[in-house]
């Protein structure tokens, strides 16, 4: 099995199977559409022909980045391709983008462990992520 690595945004199709086939949540075409259009760097992983995996930087580029839509289909998970993909998104953090750059990202655990190896700190308890979906009406 020969796995390359490719500089390259995804199309919305192979981005929402690739999501949902690999455990994450999935999104609608038109959020997707508009989220790729405004990605700042991605890699795809490929088997030959087939997509396998992902990962995405997102942000504004200067002050903050964020670490997004990490996906390795499930019989390719175990091989160190996750990894692969950080190093690479890696890579491009640190070359790309000032060295005061915020580069964040939320980690599924187990997947904590491996952005631990890329220098990703928990950041509690001084703070704490917090989500939320764009249609879901404000209670207050």
């Amino acid at each position: 099995m020969t796995i390359s690595l490719k500089t390259q945004v995804p199309d919305i199709d192979t981005y929402l199977r690739l999501r949902v086939d690999s455990g994450l949540s999935g999104y609608g075409r038109d959020a997707a559409e508009i989220g790729l259009r405004n990605s700042l760097f991605c890699v795809m992983l490929y088997d030959g022909d087939e997509a396998i995996g992902m990962g995405r930087l997102i942000g504004d580029g200067g002050c903050f980045v964020q670490v997004t839509d990490i996906a390795v289909l499930p019989a390719y998970q175990g091989q160190g391709l996750g990894k692969r993909i950080m190093a690479a998104l890696t890579a491009h953090i640190e070359s790309a983008f000032p060295p005061s750059t915020y580069v964040s990202l939320i980690a599924d655990v187990p997947a904590n462990a491996l952005y631990a190896q890329f220098g990703f700190e928990e950041t509690a308890p001084v703070s704490l992520g917090m989500a939320r979906r764009a249609g879901v009406k404000n209670p207050a």
